[in-house]
């Protein structure tokens, strides 16, 4: 080749490389633009008078400056850092809506037990019993309040879900789109613009949720969520959906859209803002609110079972004081029988906080513990009512379910909710103990007695005259016989009283219950009453306080934890965009030397296709002489 092809190959290739430096600089700015850089080679050199003579230079690429490691690091972060932000918001909105001295529940359910207290000091006094119905009225209130806000923190949630599943579903549909695009014109070259435009987008979409990219031989990506779930699969994309897919109308979940019915991907969403709404809601909210629910429950049911034990201003026994919900039960989607089993509170104590799943095998009923896992088999006994598990008797009675079946358990969900005052009368407050035990005239032994009080309402026997009589070795009460207890302390049960006998009794002695009727001023039960309070009767560890107390700590523990996340995960995504920008990112100082190197080359082939043209211009006028 001439000097002037020479001149002119490395014209064009110094220009070309130009072009590219100019649009690094254009571009310095443009979120997620990869630098490029013009790859220049030596043509092939040509045999000529016994040695090899160059012939040029080409141009072979311009190849985009990436490294997929890097870019994943930065999907990685992106999707660490909003959904630590996100989590950090949530949780502290719900850390100060339970915390809040006035919307909170301690200083209400502090004032319920002030006027008890102040019913045990005058248990006939109209006026105090007034404000203790009035007080349990601002404590069901104070709950339900909170509930509804909480469940407006759910609707929030649940509107973020929705959301993000359609931003989700654009996202995927865009990434599917662009690896058309970019596997059709790969034929032609490298297209770098489409490539960065599609870490834009796989980047937008690490901010909704965590995502696995794998390349394909032609260029175009796959995208994974959860434990391997195809969002896209070359050129084409899969979308989610948000329904209730486990028989919560109020959860929707996150399915896998399928030529049937959705696939619940829900516990394998990760990451992101779509994981961080799934987590919050499951983690902070449905805690938030099936612990409120069970202390509810608990002081409905505790306080229910003490007054029914004791005598009104009628000397009837008391009735129930507040209104407790029932367990919600609800039919998973697809079940072939739309029946659903019944469920009561056994032991109140005995209740958690988690949500449950029982499912039906074709033979057998199992009930999964959602917070843990814990799968139990119903012990039915030939009936249809099974032995309680966590508080709860489940009745399949007539269920006509199908092998398969299943239905979602909250016992406590709605429990806040729920909570009602169902005492109008303040009359009705069982302030006096039931029963009252008195000594035998005739008593010669040294026995005493500590103390009486009915155990059990439902005893038809519970308000009859009974006379304990010792015989010298044992107690008799009718045809029940107790032996005299150890260190001279005896514990009588019988016809729903109990009563503890001390010292040692004489033969013949005897000790006589009857109905406490006729004495409004005794308190004993309303004191009672008052010592729940400090008695550890939810989920058998806790008082009601401490249960509240408990759930403070809890999403205050989840808060900081939230908050320290994002500080963590601000500082990681800060690092892996320096990263990202040293190694495709537009240094303007580089750049700008780079353009004056390729300006001075351009112009130094120019000189040397001028001086191939006077070369030639002078040969030709050579020869024309």
């Amino acid at each position: 080749m001439s000097a002037s092809g020479i001149g002119t190959s490395a014209l064009l290739a110094f220009q070309r490389a130009i072009g590219t430096t100019s649009n690094n600089i254009a571009n310095s700015a443009t979120e997620g633009y990869s630098r490029q850089r013009t790859e220049l080679s030596n043509l092939t050199p040509q045999f000529l008078g016994g040695s090899f003579q160059g012939q040029g230079v080409q141009v072979d690429t311009i190849r985009r400056i990436s490294d997929d490691f890097v870019n994943t690091q930065l999907r990685n972060s992106i999707s660490d850092q909003s959904n630590a932000e996100l989590k950090a918001s949530l949780a502290g909105r719900i850390d100060d809506l339970l915390g809040s001295s006035s919307s909170g529940l301690t200083p209400v359910l502090q004032d319920f037990f002030d006027a008890g207290q102040d019913l045990a000091n005058d248990p006939t006094s109209s006026a105090a019993r007034t404000v203790f119905l009035t007080e349990a009225e601002s404590l069901a209130e104070r709950f339900a309040s909170i509930d509804r806000r909480i469940e407006e923190q759910r609707d929030i949630i649940n509107g973020q879900i929705r959301t993000n599943v359609d931003e989700i579903n654009s996202l995927t549909e865009a990434v599917a789109g662009l690896n058309r695009e970019i596997v059709s014109k790969s034929t032609q070259g490298t297209p770098n613009d489409l490539l960065d435009q599609r870490d834009r987008v796989l980047n937008q979409l690490a901010e909704k949720v965590n995502v696995r990219i794998t390349e394909q031989d032609d260029g175009a990506v796959n995208v994974f969520v959860g434990n391997g779930q195809a969002l896209v699969l070359g050129g084409n994309n899969r979308e989610l959906v948000a329904e209730s897919l486990t028989g919560d109308p109020r959860s929707p979940d996150i399915g896998l859209a399928t030529s049937g019915d959705p696939v619940n991907i829900s516990r394998f969403i990760q990451g992101g803002e779509l994981g961080a709404l799934l987590e919050t809601r499951t983690g902070i909210i449905d805690e938030a609110q099936n612990t409120l629910g069970r202390l509810a429950t608990s002081i409905g049911e505790e306080f229910n079972n003490q007054n029914n034990l004791g005598l009104d201003l009628n000397d009837g026994l008391g009735g129930d004081i507040l209104g407790i919900g029932d367990p919600a039960v609800r039919g998973f989607p697809g079940n072939g029988s739309d029946d659903v089993p019944s469920v009561e509170f056994g032991d109140v104590r005995d209740l958690t906080t988690s949500d449950y799943r029982l499912s039906f095998d074709g033979e057998d009923y199992q009930l999964t513990r959602l917070s843990d896992g814990e799968t139990t088999t119903l012990d039915l006994n030939g009936g249809t009512v099974a032995e309680a598990v966590d508080g709860l008797v489940i009745d399949v009675d007539d269920l006509g379910a199908e092998e398969g079946d299943q239905w979602l358990i909250q016992p406590t969900r709605n429990g806040a909710r729920d909570l009602s005052v169902e005492m109008t009368d303040p009359s009705g407050i069982a302030a006096a103990a039931a029963v009252r035990a008195d000594l035998g005239e005739d008593n010669t032994g040294d026995a005493t007695i500590g103390s009486v009080q009915a155990v059990d309402a439902t005893d038809p026997d519970l308000l009859d005259d009974a006379v304990v009589t010792f015989n010298g070795t044992d107690f008799e009460v009718g045809t029940e016989t107790f032996a005299l207890g150890p260190d001279g302390v005896t514990t009588i049960t019988s016809n729903g009283w109990q009563m503890e006998i001390r010292g040692t009794p004489e033969a013949g002695d005897t000790f006589e219950v009857s109905s406490n009727e006729g004495y409004p001023g005794d308190n004993r039960n309303m004191l009672a009453m008052n010592d729940l309070s400090d008695e550890r009767l939810v989920g058998g560890d806790r008082t009601f306080g401490d249960g509240y107390n408990s759930l403070l700590a809890n999403v205050g523990t989840r808060t900081r934890q939230a908050q320290v996340a994002q500080e963590s995960a601000d500082a990681q995504l800060e690092q892996a965009r320096a990263q990202r920008e040293a190694v495709s990112g537009v240094n303007l100082d580089e750049e700008a030397a780079d353009l004056i190197r390729y300006q001075q080359a351009y112009q130094a082939a120019a000189q040397v296709i001028s001086v191939s043209n006077s070369l030639f211009d002078s040969l030709l006028g050579a020869v024309r002489r």
